[in-house]
C-alpha cells in the first residue's frame, strides 16, 4: 500500500512538473515569408549581434541573418504573428535606420540564392566603437 501511494505521489509531480515546463518552452516559429530590409550605420559584427538579438526577441521571428557590408537584415518570419514594417521598426529601435525593401516567400529567396534561409550566417565578431561611436551611432537625428 504504501509503494503504492509513493508511485501515485510520483506520478501526480511528474505530470505537474511537465505540465508547468510546457508552458515556458517556445515553440519554434516557422518562416513562410522572408523580409529584406535595407540598413544603414552598422559597421561590424557587434552591430549585426545587437539586431539579431533584438530580432529574435519578437514573436513569429524564425531566422535572421544580416549582411553588415552590404546593409542588409534578412529576416524570415511568420505572416500570422508579425508584420514586416514592425521588423523593421524593431531594427530602428536598436539605433540603425532601416525600412522594407522586398518581401519574398521562401521559394523565390532560394532561387534568388540557391539556397534556403538561415543556411549562411554573417560573421559576428568584432566591436565597432571605434568607428563612428558604437553600434547605431550613425542613425541621423
Amino acid at each position: 500500500m504504501k509503494t503504492k501511494t509513493i508511485n501515485i505521489v510520483i506520478v501526480v509531480v511528474m505530470v505537474t512538473l511537465l505540465s508547468l515546463l510546457a508552458f515556458y518552452v517556445r515553440i519554434g516559429a516557422t518562416a513562410d515569408s522572408i523580409v529584406v530590409l535595407r540598413t544603414t550605420g552598422m559597421t561590424c559584427g557587434s552591430c549585426s549581434s545587437k539586431i539579431t538579438a533584438a530580432l529574435q526577441g519578437v514573436k513569429g521571428v524564425a531566422v535572421t541573418e544580416v549582411d553588415v557590408e552590404g546593409g542588409w537584415v534578412i529576416v524570415g518570419y511568420d505572416t500570422k504573428t508579425v508584420k514586416p514594417a514592425a521588423l523593421a521598426e524593431t531594427v530602428n529601435d536598436t539605433g540603425f535606420v532601416s525600412g522594407v525593401h522586398q518581401i519574398l516567400t521562401p521559394e523565390q529567396f532560394k532561387q534568388i540564392t540557391g539556397r534556403d534561409m538561415g543556411k549562411k550566417t554573417a560573421s559576428s565578431s568584432g566591436c565597432c566603437a571605434a568607428k563612428g561611436g558604437g553600434c547605431g551611432g550613425n542613425k541621423p537625428n
